[in-house]
């Protein structure tokens, strides 16, 4: 009877153990892989970024066209700004390397327009002050 008692009391304790343990567990806050997330819900260190025009997190690099500086100079980093288009392309989202981000409209002849901003979908130039500041490879 001693033994079959201790037997109980042990099964009972590792039970009681066990479900503490893993309601600890579950209480814990998870950190997400890829660590924080931003305002919208993006993981910036897995490279995601907002878009306005897709409502959604995306991989810019990824989904979009790459733009590189016309002017570089040599030994610095080139850094690329990207555009993408909605589905009907009646819309572009420009991102630039700063962290800036504009919707651009469609003009005419294949031109898209945000301020200063042009953008020549035949050519896939960007201009600023109608300047050629970016282009498509």
């Amino acid at each position: 009877m001693y033994k079959t008692t201790k037997i109980l009391f042990l099964s009972w304790g590792l039970f009681a153990f066990t479900l503490c343990y893993s309601q600890h567990q579950n209480n814990k806050e998870i950190q997400s892989i890829g660590g924080e997330k931003d305002n919208h819900g993006c993981l910036p260190a897995a490279g995601q970024t907002w878009s306005k025009l897709k409502k959604n997190c995306i991989q810019v690099f990824n989904e979009g066209q790459r733009l590189d500086p016309v002017e570089t100079k040599e030994g610095e980093a080139v850094f690329s700004a990207f555009i993408l288009f909605n589905n009907d392309q009646t819309k572009a989202e420009l991102f630039l390397p700063n962290n800036k981000q504009f919707i651009l409209n469609p003009s005419n002849n294949g031109l898209y327009k945000f301020n200063r901003y042009t953008y020549n979908i035949n050519d896939k130039t960007l201009y600023y002050k109608r300047k050629l500041i970016y282009k498509a490879k």
